[in-house]
């Protein structure tokens, strides 16, 4: 795994080579400018101004683009199994966590109808997939998954109120998923 993040890493610092050479005009252009922006000379010569906007528009049309890739870059990255067995389980414990603090004694516990919600945040669908034993990213924006399987997934969900124990009540838990990294897991418990 470390050969290929320098092999990337190498064709990365290439590209940005090659930027900084290309457009060095461009970027002092801009330094002056911004340096005295009021009293900054413009030059009397046509074509001298044409080739420095043209300069400034490939400058400006580079950096989109790096932005753009960025943000493709920014999403999330292949990771090794473990890597994904680890961060599964860090956002499984932040759940199993998150809704055991919501089971506390309310009158509709009798009744097994109290109701707890979760919302978190996984940036990576493949990690969420995987927390979910789903066996990739999630195909669907709501679904009901049994109790026993969420449990199975996210651990044992009880928690000891007054004189009785609570357990998560119902058929299914309720799970929402967005593309943005946002999730949603809602159900009901009691005593």
């Amino acid at each position: 795994m470390p050969a290929q993040k320098r092999k990337s890493d190498a064709g990365e610092a290439s590209s940005s080579k090659k930027s900084r050479a290309s457009h060095a005009s461009a970027k002092a252009l801009i330094k002056a400018i911004l340096a005295n922006p009021d009293s900054y000379p413009i030059p009397d010569d046509e074509d001298d101004i044409r080739q420095s906007l043209v300069d400034l528009a490939q400058y400006v049309r580079e950096l989109e683009q790096d932005a753009q890739q960025g943000g493709a870059g920014s999403a999330p990255k292949a990771m090794s199994a473990d890597q994904l067995a680890a961060a599964a389980e860090k956002i499984r414990k932040a759940a199993n966590s998150g809704i055991k603090k919501q089971m506390t004694w309310k009158p509709s516990c009798k009744a097994g109808s109290a109701k707890w919600c979760y919302d978190g945040v996984c940036a990576d669908p493949v990690v969420f997939g995987t927390m979910l034993g789903l066996g990739g990213p999630p195909t669907w924006k709501t679904h009901k998954m049994p109790i026993d399987d969420f449990e199975n997934r996210i651990g044992r969900l009880d928690a000891s109120a007054r004189y009785s124990n609570l357990y998560i009540k119902g058929q299914h838990v309720n799970i929402r998923w967005s593309d943005s990294g946002e999730f949603k897991f809602s159900g009901t418990y009691g005593a």
